[in-house]
């Protein structure tokens, strides 16, 4: 019964150390034009991502010949 209150009780440690460590950091804005112009860039990469590689776009395309499709 011990064990599991010491379990308990780490797990509990834990958990309240990383409530902290995300506290600490918060939101972190940016505060140079650097900054905001590199997540401007990454945000919009990213969507392209998403839309390029979606379930959709990649189930309704053809094979190329570079693909190693072979039915």
């Amino acid at each position: 019964m011990i064990e599991l209150g010491i379990l308990f009780g780490l797990m509990v440690a834990a958990v309240l150390a990383l409530i902290f460590v995300l506290l600490r950091r918060g939101s972190g804005s940016t505060e140079n034009v650097d900054g905001l112009l590199i997540e401007q860039a990454r945000r919009g990469q990213a969507h392209n991502d998403r839309v390029t590689y979606s379930a959709g776009a990649v189930d309704r395309t053809l094979p190329t010949g570079r693909d190693d499709y072979r039915p």
